[in-house]
């Protein structure tokens, strides 16, 4: 099983020090776009995390399940107004099933990044595709490696720089691994979250091997263009028949 690098104190402050994840304008659309797509069937969240996504997509009505390593961070959802009603597995969801098959899958924030290697992304397609109907999705939302703003020879790269935060992503281009570094100076507090990029490419070819064909792709949750400027992308991958 993978390592659960959202335990203890990362779990108990992860909505604080993630506050831009969860702005309405960041919110709002990704449900929209998911309810849609569920199209009224059920759906399973892979990373469901303290409940983002997951909570209003079930106030809006749509009947949710999740999947998650991190019982820390689950325990953060149930302490929510209706994080106790929604079912929630414990378990790598790379491998870990569900009871039940759904309209609809998603794996959203670059979590599928999480599985830090090419054989455990390949087994979360393959996961989410047995879950899903017969023309059942699934939707990744996940950020493209901004390698072009490495300077040759460097293998860091600044996001954030500010009082509160330091953040600065460390990239493996021969292993195709990036860290996410995290500082916040006021706490003295210093966090690190491994991860495996993946270009869009290589994620359509997960889906082909997993049974899924790529439906649509967007530079984000209204449905902006897919271009060379766009810093990441939802793609949505349709089950065989």
């Amino acid at each position: 099983m993978a390592e659960d690098s959202f335990a203890g104190r990362v779990a108990d402050r992860y909505d604080e020090t993630s506050v831009e994840m969860f702005a309405r304008d960041v919110v709002d659309p990704a449900v929209e776009f998911l309810a849609g797509v569920a199209d009224g069937g059920p759906a399973l969240e892979l990373g469901i995390g303290t409940g983002r996504i997951a909570l209003p997509l079930a106030r809006g009505g749509v009947e949710v399940h999740g999947l998650d390593l991190s019982p820390d961070m689950v325990a953060q959802l149930r302490e929510k107004p209706g994080g106790e009603e929604i079912p929630v597995t414990i378990g790598d969801f790379a491998t870990t099933t569900v009871e039940g098959t759904f309209s609809l899958a998603y794996v959203v924030w670059n979590s599928i990044m999480n599985l830090g290697t090419q054989e455990a992304q390949v087994a979360c397609f393959r996961n989410a595709a047995a879950h899903l109907v017969p023309q059942g999705l699934f939707v990744v939302e996940i950020m493209l490696p901004e390698l072009q703003r490495l300077v040759p020879g460097e293998t860091f790269l600044v996001f954030d720089f500010s009082p509160e935060h330091v953040g600065f992503d460390e990239y493996d281009v021969v292993e195709q691994r990036l860290t996410s570094h995290h500082y916040y100076p006021e706490r003295g507090d210093y966090e690190t979250f491994p991860g495996r990029y993946i270009w869009p490419a290589e994620l359509d070819l997960m889906a082909r091997l997993a049974g899924l064909s790529l439906r649509e792709r967007w530079g984000g949750w209204q449905h902006e263009a897919f271009t060379s400027d766009s810093r990441s992308h939802v793609s949505v991958y349709e089950k065989f028949a």
